[in-house]
Parts: structure tokens; C-alpha cells; sequence
């Protein structure tokens, strides 16, 4: 652990410094020490010789990354500190130029679109179709993939979710080859996948189905600190001309506590990731089968794949449809956080998710089987009036960015319908937009938007925090 190993070495020689942050290693804040504690604060060091420098690493930094590279089968690994939606973005910047296509299903996190705003890029959305029973989208077949390349042969890429936030995964090994035939770089939303890199029995990861770059979020599933993450780099892409795009957007001040917690994540998962996520995919397990046992609540696993739309599951991922209590995710979500006192990820519209990990307990999946089970005595109630959305299937009108920075008028929500949308508007989490920059503002997202709202779903995106107004792009229809 070069990194962690650094910043020990440091602690024991008994530097003065007279060199950022300020709190000097937590004397100048004892507020600070007292919350966070000494060694935390003893730990948050600025960039020197010792320690190494991210922006340009030529010792313990270029070694960590070397054998987190080795650790998830890559040619190279970076240190992410600006998030996941930092690994996503510089993905992205380090293909797409201006006016340049980008293949994608629509239910990607709103950092691709934010990446799109910034760069020029122009999606193109292969559809994901809707599965009834769950009220999901899914993933991409491979014939709806191979129809989008054809008719887009100058595409530069093709982005994929693997897995999505509910475990759904695409045929990542023939999309890869598909993509590659016509010359197109394959890159990979990983934020929730990072188990599977170590674990077994899992569905495939994005560098051995041989993708071009994939954003892994270790501080998910991965046991990091928030905010840390990877972008891995594949054969046929130049690792030092990624670090100058990462460059271009990364902070220079990166954090040791949060490069030294994926030092640590890394070095653990090699190690005993096996273990782990066997411990990890029999919680999930057990949770479903108490979860089925109820009544009225679906959680589903491997039993949805149908080798099309639904190619793979992530059996880590503990997804719950709860519309057969006549109650939402979301409503579900407000009620095991507000009377049980459980925080689960998130609820949307149909389906909630409690994220499972090497941290959980089989007593802590025991008090949310109880705690589900009360809820269906307590607060079951007649379905009517549940509506069931997809992702709008609506249209690119003009590109993200050409929107975002037209100029824009206010219009109220619900007479917003027939306008292209100049902003973003989601629920958070999963933070899968339902309207984009420079997507046509339908009835049904109208609807779909004013839904979520009244359902108690955390909608944002918008200027207006209320969301009784969206600004759309001024004369254009």
C-alpha cells in the first residue's frame, strides 16, 4: 500500500509544517480534531516529495496506481478524488470532441449528460426497454446496439451501465466486440460495480470483456471513503494523454484521505474480495427470500435474465418492488427512515434499494425483513392510483450543451409540454435524469416529473427549487 505507507513514514518523522492545510495537522483546529480525530486530521497532508503528487505522480502514487491496475486486470489505473462523476466525465473528454456521437442508453446517471454539456458531445439513445412486472428499464439488447451502430457509423463510442443501480446488466463481451468492429471505444459506467473485479459468480467486468475505459466507484461496493473512485484504461487508449484531460478538471489538491482509503479498499478486495462478496451475495440472498416470504414485496434476482434486454444480474444488489402494497419506493423509503429509523439508498417510483456490503450484519438484515413486515401491516393500501413510468422516451432535439448555454425563458412546469427543456430534471438518488438539455419536454414527462414530486421522491435539477417552473431553450418548439 505505497500510499498508505507514505503517509505513515510521515507521521513518524515529525515534520514541521509550514506548508497547507492549514489546521497543521489538527493543532490549529481543535473543533476540527475533536469531530474527526487526531489521526484523521494527523493524516491530511498537502502534495510533497514524501507523498508524491497526483497530478503528475513519479513515485508512491505512480506505484499504487501500477498495482491497482494489476489488482483489476488493467493497463492503467487512476486515483480519482472528484468522485465517480469525475471518472465518468474525463472518460468521456478523453473521446468525444464537439459534435462528435456518442451511442448510450438513456438511463444513464446525469453526470454523462452533465460530460456532454461540457464537451459538445451528441447522444444517441439506444433504447432500454421498460420490464411491466418491475417497472424498470433495463439494459441494452444487442440487436438494439448493433441497429444504433448502423444507422450511427460515425459514432466515436458507445457508453454502457454495468451494472445499472437495480443490477441489471447488458451483454457487455458482445457489445464490446460489436462496438470495436466499427471502430468505436467502449466505455463503462462501473459506479456500482466494483465487486466485480473480485468477487465470483458475478456478471462480467468492463476490462475483461476487454472495454476501452470503465469509471469504477470503490467507495460503493468497494469499501473506500466517499468521493474516491478508478478509471481504468485498456489496451489502445493512451494512459498519459487521459491524465492530461483528468487534469484539466481534477483538483490539485488531491486528498490523502481519500487516495490512501483506496489504497487500503484496493489492497483489501485483492486479498479477501472472494470471501467477501460470498459473505455479501448470501446476505442478498438471505434478505430476498425473507423479503418473498412476506407478501406483497418482489425481490428479484437471476430469475428476470433473459438474455436480451436483461443479459446478466448483479446478485449483490438488493432490489424491492413494493407497488402490490399500493405504496412507492419512494413512500417506503420515507417510512423505514421516519418509524425504523433505516436509511436505505433509495426508493423511486416502484422499487426501493437497500445497498448490502461486507459491512452488514445478519441482525441488520433481520430488522429490515421486520421492519418491512410492519409496514405492510401497517400502511398497505389499495394500488389505485399507482402510475407506472419508463425513462421519457422523448426527443434529442438539439444537443445538451447547445442547450444548456442558449438563451432560455422561464416557463411553468405543467405548460412546459412542447418545448425543449434548457435543464435537468431528476430524482435523487438514482440521479437518472427525466428530462435532459435539449430534450422535448413531453405530457408524459410533465406528468412523470409532477408524480415523483407528489410522492415524495427528492426531484431536483432545476434553478427553480420548487420545480413550479423549467427553463426551456426561448423560441424554440
Amino acid at each position: 500500500m505505497p500510499i498508505v505507507e507514505a503517509l505513515l513514514a510521515l507521521k513518524k518523522q515529525r515534520l514541521v509544517p509550514f506548508d497547507v492545510p492549514g489546521h497543521k495537522r489538527g493543532k490549529g483546529s481543535i473543533a476540527l480534531t475533536n469531530f474527526l480525530g487526531e489521526k484523521a486530521l494527523s493524516l491530511d497532508a498537502n502534495s510533497m516529495k514524501l507523498l508524491d503528487n497526483l497530478s503528475h505522480p513519479v513515485s508512491v502514487i505512480k506505484e499504487a496506481e501500477k498495482i491497482a491496475a494489476e489488482a483489476f486486470g488493467a493497463k492503467h489505473a487512476f486515483f480519482m478524488v472528484n468522485g465517480t462523476t469525475g471518472a465518468v466525465q474525463n472518460m468521456i473528454y478523453a473521446t468525444l470532441k464537439a459534435g462528435e456521437k456518442i451511442l448510450l442508453p438513456r438511463n444513464v446517471h446525469k453526470s454523462v449528460i452533465n460530460a456532454l454539456v461540457m464537451c459538445g458531445g451528441v447522444p444517441v439513445y439506444i433504447e432500454t426497454p421498460l420490464h411491466l412486472e418491475l417497472e424498470i428499464s433495463t439494459g441494452m439488447p444487442l440487436s438494439k446496439v448493433k441497429e444504433a451502430i448502423l444507422a450511427n457509423p460515425e459514432a466515436k463510442a458507445i457508453l454502457i451501465n454495468n451494472p445499472t443501480y437495480y443490477g441489471i446488466c447488458s451483454d457487455l463481451r458482445n457489445i464490446t466486440e460489436l462496438a470495436h468492429q466499427h471502430g468505436m471505444k467502449v466505455l463503462v459506467d462501473e459506479a456500482h460495480g466494483a465487486h466485480l473485479y473480485f468477487g465470483e459468480g458475478l456478471p462480467m467486468n468492463a476490462m475483461n470483456a476487454q472495454a476501452d475505459m470503465a469509471a469504477v466507484s470503490m467507495h460503493k461496493s468497494g469499501g473506500s471513503l466517499t468521493q474516491s473512485s478508478f478509471l481504468l484504461c485498456n489496451e489502445g487508449v493512451d494512459p498519459e494523454y487521459v491524465r492530461q484531460i483528468i487534469n484539466l478538471t481534477q483538483t490539485t489538491s488531491a486528498s490523502y484521505l481519500l487516495m490512501s482509503s483506496l489504497d487500503l479498499a484496493r489492497h483489501n478486495l485483492a486479498k479477501n474480495g472472494k470471501v467477501i462478496f460470498e459473505q455479501v451475495k448470501n446476505l442478498a440472498q438471505y434478505a430476498r427470500d425473507e423479503i418473498n416470504e412476506i407478501g406483497d414485496y418482489y425481490a428479484y434476482s437471476t430469475e428476470v435474465i433473459n438474455r436480451e434486454a436483461i443479459y446478466d444480474f448483479d446478485v449483490t444488489k438488493l432490489c424491492v418492488k413494493t407497488t402490490d402494497l399500493g405504496l412507492t419506493g419512494s413512500e417506503v423509503y420515507d417510512l423505514l427512515r421516519d418509524e425504523y429509523n433505516i436509511q436505505i439508498e433509495f426508493g423511486d417510483t416502484a422499487n426501493i434499494l437497500a445497498y448490502v456490503s461486507v459491512g452488514d450484519r445478519p441482525h441488520d438484515i433481520e430488522r429490515l425483513v421486520g421492519a418491512l413486515s410492519e409496514i405492510r401491516r401497517r400502511f398497505k393500501r389499495d394500488k389505485k392510483g399507482l402510475l407506472v413510468f419508463d425513462i421519457a422516451k422523448t426527443e434529442v432535439k438539439i444537443s445538451p450543451r447547445e442547450a444548456f448555454f442558449a438563451h432560455h425563458e422561464s416557463r411553468s412546469l405543467v405548460e412546459s409540454a412542447g418545448y425543449i427543456s434548457a435543464e435537468m430534471v431528476m430524482c435523487y438518488p438514482p440521479g437518472i435524469p427525466i428530462v435532459a438539455p435539449g430534450e422535448l419536454i413531453t405530457n408524459e414527462v410533465v406528468e412523470h416529473i409532477v408524480y415523483a414530486q407528489e410522492k415524495g421522491c427528492l426531484v431536483m435539477g432545476t434553478e427553480d427549487t420548487t420545480l413550479q417552473t423549467i427553463k426551456v431553450v426561448k423560441g424554440a418548439k
